[in-house]
């Protein structure tokens, strides 16, 4: 009876991956065999990487490798336990204080990822009585946030992708006691910039909270790469909550929530996703003093990856798939159908180029692409590659 009970269960999710593979949707992980790089070695294939979000070439950087032994040689494998009981060592602190510095808040809360740091913020700060407004395009973490405030009691308001009048009047039809603004800074699928000034703006106009994703914009945009708020001359202000991922652009791992020195205390407090999570091994936070401080003396690369993008969007004006308007390292090639964007990408990696398909639900339906993102370590060569094999496959 136990068996045949089981094979029913599990026939019914194989009922469903089969669905996935017939809608051109299932998917499936790629092992490699070599670090973290412009060039990735798979089954023995060399591979040029145009999938990693590595932005800065930071991610195999021998010198942050070797931050990281030394962290580890010092201060142990783990951390053993949450911060909040007997895991906050002196690199953990030493971190926070930096990207505290680093972004212009007066305070920084350091967690194991990006997901987890958003599922703090938003759940948080919203409950009943209070109301959330979303950009539709946000990123998956965001919208689980959001769904969490919901069940919190919170209000929740999506409003068109970068849709400053939508959401003026959502705000203004609010009697919300707390409202509470989201939004991606360099939204991860398309690589457009949220309008900050004006999100900003109707913040200050409607008092609410401005919290704001800036996994892809931290390390690249702005004056020593210290993100979308410096990109945009914005104020680090009591207002803003700004969330930064350290596995992209700085090459490493874990996150950041930083923001004024209450409201992160009322993080520390509070967020169910900080105080209930083993901290990070201390020489991870090791690795990421080190990084950062590749990351502000790191013009040259940011030269390097803009002259990348402006190379790629020059190439490929000919192109007979639509890419959008972007001046970040995501460069979405719009194909449309599942199918073809799996094709596509497959031909590219017969030819030695890997360029993954995006397909929904990460994307809305009809827009599967190519998702090409760029590198500071990737070569001119190898951006002329890559525009040479989809010239030749249109």
């Amino acid at each position: 009876m136990p068996e045949t009970s089981s094979s029913l269960l599990e026939g019914s999710l194989d009922a469903e991956l089969q669905e996935l593979a017939a809608a051109g949707l299932r998917r499936q992980r790629r092992t490699l065999d070599s670090p973290c790089g412009r060039i990735a070695t798979v089954d023995g294939r060399e591979l040029l990487n145009f999938a990693s979000n590595d932005y800065l070439g930071l991610a195999g950087d021998a010198g942050l490798a070797r931050a990281l032994a030394d962290g580890a040689l010092d201060w142990g494998a783990g951390s053993g336990a949450s911060h909040l009981v007997a895991g906050h060592l002196q690199p953990h602190a030493d971190l926070e204080a930096a990207l505290a510095e680093f972004t212009g808040f007066p305070a920084a809360l350091t967690f194991s990822t990006g997901y987890l740091a958003n599922l703090a913020v938003t759940p948080t700060l919203a409950g009943r009585g209070d109301a959330v407004f979303a950009d539709k395009l946000n990123h998956a973490s965001l919208i689980d946030a959001m769904q969490l405030a919901k069940a919190n009691g919170a209000d929740v308001h999506r409003y068109p992708h970068n849709d400053l009048p939508a959401l003026e009047r959502l705000l203004a039809a609010s009697n919300a006691r707390r409202k509470v603004i989201v939004t991606d800074a360099v939204f991860s699928m398309d690589g457009d910039l949220a309008p900050l000034p004006g999100l900003f703006a109707l913040a200050e106009r409607f008092d609410a909270w401005l919290v704001i994703d800036d996994a892809h914009g931290f390390g690249v945009l702005g004056a020593k790469g210290r993100g979308s708020l410096a990109h945009f001359n914005l104020p680090a202000t009591p207002r803003i909550l700004l969330m930064g991922t350290l596995g992209k652009a700085a090459g490493v791992g874990g996150a950041f929530v930083a923001g004024s020195t209450r409201a992160i205390d009322y993080l520390l407090n509070k967020g169910r996703s900080y105080i209930f999570t083993t901290a990070t091994p201390p020489a991870i936070a090791c690795a990421l003093l080190a990084s950062l401080q590749r990351i502000e003396n790191g013009n040259a690369l940011r030269q390097q990856l803009n002259a990348n993008i402006a190379r790629l969007r020059d190439g490929a004006r000919d192109l007979p798939w639509t890419l959008p308007a972007s001046m970040t390292a995501i460069q979405p090639l719009i194909v449309g159908d599942n199918q073809a964007a799996l094709d596509l990408a497959q031909a590219l990696w017969a030819r030695g180029l890997w360029v993954p398909a995006i397909r929904p639900p990460t994307v809305p339906r009809g827009t599967a692409r190519l998702r090409i993102s760029l590198s500071a370590a990737h070569t001119a060569d190898d951006i002329d590659r890559l525009l040479a094999a989809l010239k030749e496959l249109a």
